[in-house]
């Protein structure tokens, strides 16, 4: 092969362009660094594999975080959604969730023409096969025809591709989606950088026609009246929302499922890899659930402009003729026509303790991996990551600190120090029971919480932090009003505390409380409400901050701490632990075994 270089030098090269890639490719050159994105074909940017939703428990709260802190998703999302929920409303405000039903396709055609006209970002239509390195660093990436392109740093975000095997019944063939190539030759040279890879699995179910579907069969999931935005920038205004459905399998679904396992890949040992445990095949449920008698599916259309419905609860990697059998058990989709047939995908991850919180990787300075690359599902938990991972390309090449969120300050950094500090045996989903300050990191004021990093990358306009700013001072002065106005010898404030009030029905009772925007009167009511809960909270977590803040000598030498154990010293050694606090979140490392580590530091630390 004849290597040329490309004429045009990069800051940050960025391969693969799912939510992770896009996320990471926008965020760099936002923030005025010459980025490049990669992908195996342009026509797929941000496409949505799976599901055609967003959001939901945890994931809704990463959108949100997403679009706070500057990123496409919660935008494009706007844009193209066609059905808007907000889920667990009847439960406290730490758990409510928005979700969103997407056209899927003008999702993708939303991010691909940001992407194209974005500044200081160039799209390219070509497979990376491989890294230049010089010295433990890289340098660039070389393509299939031996292009070599320079690059400061590279972000690879390749999803499902490395490796990437398609499994429908016993057949297997090569590919990161159905119908697109897998990369087979980067993978390879991940190893030979002795960079530790693990395989996992995934898949999804058929899609159907909409026309062959009798809807009478199933119950309407209607969205909600007043839908909310997952930006904060902008109101949806007024939208025609589209119905999803729910059904149910049954017992002869679940006869033809077991009569046919011998045919699954997943129980006749040709997958290896480790599914997702939250969002498992059919056949799994069938399987690991014999006690239940039928399994929720949720037919999802996939846009507004196309036939096509997802079935959602009815993954499966069966072979076809025995999906045909599947559908046929359900009224309402028995004489469904398949548009597109189900299937399982395997494919490599990579150990995500070998990362930096940055998601930089510790053996190979200015390489940096985010998505399901590094063993996460679904979109929101790739796109964070992509975006956390262009920040911090453009920082390092600046030579400025590293933008590093805490489990006290997002669910994104939450989603991150799990997935550096725990590492993951199967794919990684993030859950709002995941969230130890959910009270306080909810999906409400995720503005107020991360406006100011995004100002201060570039990735949101001085009006717009202006308008958080006074959202912020607002909040605080109308919480201290109605802590002094009375009424009947109690504070507003307490009144508003007792069960079924709410701020509306206080403004009713003193004309000095003030008409506030929708957003701002719901951030008063909750502060109030949860008055006490949350300064508890926040008072835990200046304790915590004590062990996050006492940091770890980089040069700290765990083999010459006496009395560590085994186990403990390979974990440390491996994962290497920025604080205490990260430290103590590794499994299997004991109280003992922080005392020691402790100890040691104040030891070197003595003149």
């Amino acid at each position: 092969m004849i290597k040329t270089n490309f004429p045009k030098k990069y800051d940050v090269i960025v391969v693969g362009a799912g939510h992770a890639g896009c996320e990471a490719a926008l965020a760099a050159s936002r923030m005025g660094a010459k980025t490049l994105l990669t992908t195996i074909n342009i026509d797929t940017i941000a496409q949505m594999s799976c599901n055609p939703a967003f959001g939901g428990p945890g994931k809704g709260h990463l959108a949100r975080e997403i679009g706070a802190l500057g990123g496409e998703m919660a935008r494009a999302i706007d844009e193209a959604g066609i059905q808007f929920r907000m889920l667990n409303t009847k439960k406290g405000p730490a758990v409510w969730a928005p979700r969103a039903q997407a056209d899927k396709w003008a999702y993708s055609r939303t991010v691909k023409k940001t992407i194209e006209t974005q500044e200081n970002l160039d799209l390219m239509q070509l497979t990376a096969t491989g890294l230049i390195i010089e010295k433990k660093a890289v340098k660039g990436i070389i393509t299939t025809s031996g292009l070599k392109i320079m690059g400061k740093c590279v972000i690879v975000s390749a999803g499902t591709f490395l490796n990437g095997l398609i499994h429908i019944g016993l057949t297997a063939v090569g590919g990161g989606r159905l119908g697109e190539a897998a990369s087979l030759e980067l993978p390879k040279h991940l190893n030979k950088l002795g960079i530790k890879m693990g395989r996992l699995k995934t898949g999804t179910p058929a899609r159907i026609h909409a026309d062959s579907i009798d809807f009478s069969c199933f119950q309407p999931q209607k969205g909600d009246k007043k839908p909310s935005a997952f930006s904060y920038d902008r109101p949806l205004g007024k939208i025609k929302q589209i119905n999803c459905f729910l059904g149910y399998t049954n017992k002869k679904t679940h006869k033809v499922i077991k009569d046919n396992l011998r045919y699954s890949p997943l129980y006749s040992g040709k997958i290896k890899g480790v599914g997702v445990r939250y969002c498992p095949s059919i056949e799994d449920k069938v399987v690991k659930f014999p006690d239940k008698g039928r399994h929720q599916i949720f037919l999802e259309p996939e846009g507004r402009g196309s036939k096509e419905v997802y079935i959602n609860g009815l993954s499966t990697s069966l072979p076809q003729d025995v999906q045909i059998k599947i559908l046929n058990t359900i009224k309402g989709i028995d004489k469904a026509q398949i548009m597109r047939f189900g299937y399982g995908i395997e494919y490599d991850y990579i150990d995500p303790t070998q990362l930096e919180p940055t998601l930089e990787l510790k053996n190979v300075k200015n390489l940096y991996c985010a998505g399901q690359v590094n063993g996460t599902t679904g979109y929101e938990e790739a796109a964070c990551q992509g975006i956390v991972a262009g920040i911090n390309a453009v920082l390092k090449i600046r030579k400025k600190p590293p933008f590093i969120l805490s489990r006290t300050q997002a669910y994104i950094g939450v989603l991150i120090d799990d997935l550096v500090t725990k590492g993951t045996k199967e794919p990684y989903r993030l859950f709002t029971s995941r969230v130890e300050h959910r009270l306080i990191l909810r999906q409400d004021n995720a503005d107020l919480r991360l406006g100011e990093f995004a100002y201060k990358f570039g990735l949101i306009s001085k009006e717009r932090i202006d308008k958080i700013r006074n959202k912020q001072k607002t909040i605080q002065l109308e919480i201290e009003q109605l802590h002094k106005i009375r009424h009947t010898n109690k504070s507003l404030a307490k009144i508003l505390k007792q069960p079924g009030m709410s701020f509306k029905q206080i403004r009713a009772l003193d004309p000095r409380v003030k008409n506030l925007a929708e957003d701002i009167a719901e951030q008063v009511e909750i502060e109030i409400k949860y008055e006490g809960y949350i300064q508890r909270e926040k008072a835990l977590i200046q304790r915590l901050k004590k062990l996050e803040n006492r940091e770890i000598p980089v040069r700290l030498s765990y083999q010459k701490i006496e009395g560590l154990k085994k186990e403990a010293r390979e974990k440390l050694c491996r994962i290497k632990p920025r604080s205490i606090g990260q430290a103590m979140r590794i499994s299997g490392i004991t109280s003992s075994d922080i005392a020691l580590v402790l100890l040691r530091i104040e030891k070197s630390n003595r003149p």
